[in-house]
C-alpha cells in the first residue's frame, strides 16, 4: 500500500490515479478515500488526482495520543501529502471535515494552492451553536466508544443532513454507511473530540477569509442547514469566491448528486486553469441596491 509520512511520522494511505495537473481530494468526518471513486474516476482522465485517509482512519495510522487530532494537523497532512508526492502545487477539494481543513490550508499555504474547493462546510460554525455542538461532538464521541463503530454507524448516518441522501439513493447509502462502519472506533472518536469539536468557528476568522486571493468554490447542498448561513459567510467574505447551492441536496452532495458535483469542479477548474477566474468586482459590494 502507498503511504506518505507526516512531519510528526504519522502514515498517511493514499491513492493515486491519472496525470497532469494534481488534485488532492480532502475527505469528510464519515468518509475515507472511498468516498471520493466517483471524483477520482472524473478527473482522474484529465489529471492527476490523489486522495488520502486521515489520521485516525485505517489504513493510515490512529494515534493514540489525543493531542495528535486538531484543525491545524488536518491542515498539515494536506501540506504532508503534498511534499511526499513531491508536487509543489494542486488543486485542493475538501467535503466537510475536509472542506475546513482545506479552507485552512488556504490561510496558511496559498503558495501550494492552485485552487480550493470548500464543500459542506459549517458544522457548529455559528456562534449560537458552538456551546451545542461541542455538547453532541461528546456525546457522539462517547457512543462510538460505547458501542464501536459497528453499530453506532448506522445512527451517524441518518443524521439530519443525511437522510436526503438514503431518500434519493438507497443503494449508494448503504454503501455510505457500510462503509462508515469499519472506521477506527478509537480514530473516529479522537477525531470528534479533537478535530471537530474543537476547531474554530468560520465567524471568527473573517479577517483570514478577507485576505485570500487564491480562486475558491464554495459549494453546499439547499438542505445541509448547518452549512448555509457559513456558506454565505465565505461568499461574501472571500474576495475570489463563487458559491453553489444544489437543490434538494444534504451534506454528502459528493456522493448524493455525483454529475452535478462533478460538473460545478469541472467548470471551475477549467475556469482557473485558462487563467479566467477573477476575483469579484467591488462594485459589486456597493450598499445601493439598483443604482449608484
Amino acid at each position: 500500500m502507498p503511504y506518505v509520512t507526516t512531519d510528526d511520522e504519522i502514515s498517511l494511505y493514499y491513492e493515486e490515479v491519472g496525470a497532469g495537473i494534481p488534485i488532492v481530494f480532502v475527505h469528510e468526518f464519515a468518509g475515507d478515500v472511498r468516498s471520493y471513486e466517483q471524483q477520482m474516476r472524473h478527473f482522474g482522465q484529465r489529471y492527476r488526482c490523489i486522495a488520502f485517509n486521515a489520521r485516525g482512519y485505517p489504513p493510515s495510522d490512529v494515534p493514540h495520543d489525543g493531542e495528535k487530532y486538531s484543525q491545524s494537523w488536518a491542515r498539515d497532512d494536506i501540506r504532508d501529502v503534498l511534499d511526499g508526492l513531491k508536487i509543489e502545487k494542486a488543486h485542493i477539494v475538501g467535503l466537510s471535515m475536509g472542506g475546513f481543513a482545506t479552507l485552512h490550508f488556504g490561510f496558511s499555504y496559498p503558495a501550494r494552492a492552485r485552487s480550493l474547493v470548500v464543500a459542506g462546510c459549517g458544522y457548529g460554525a455559528a456562534p449560537d451553536k458552538r456551546e451545542q455542538f461541542a455538547a453532541e461532538a461528546e456525546a457522539v464521541a462517547k457512543q462510538f466508544e460505547q458501542e464501536t463503530m459497528a453499530k453506532a454507524a448506522h445512527g451517524y448516518a441518518l443524521g439530519p443532513t443525511r437522510v436526503q441522501f438514503q431518500n434519493k439513493d438507497p443503494r449508494g447509502w448503504q454503501d455510505f454507511a457500510s462503509q462508515l462502519a469499519e472506521h477506527s472506533t478509537e480514530g473516529s472518536a479522537r477525531t470528534m473530540r479533537g478535530v471537530q469539536a474543537r476547531r474554530p468557528s468560520l465567524f471568527d476568522l473573517v479577517d483570514k477569509m478577507r485576505a485570500v486571493r487564491t480562486p475558491t468554490l464554495i459549494m453546499t447542498g439547499d438542505e445541509d442547514w448547518p452549512c448555509l448561513e457559513p456558506a454565505l459567510l465565505m461568499k461574501r467574505t472571500i474576495p475570489t469566491a463563487a458559491l453553489v447551492v444544489m437543490p434538494n441536496a444534504g451534506h454528502t452532495i459528493n456522493l448524493e448528486e455525483p454529475t452535478a458535483f462533478n460538473q460545478h469542479i469541472s467548470e471551475f477548474l477549467h475556469a482557473v486553469d485558462v487563467g479566467a477566474w477573477r476575483a469579484r468586482d467591488p462594485r459589486a459590494m456597493a450598499s445601493a441596491i439598483l443604482g449608484r
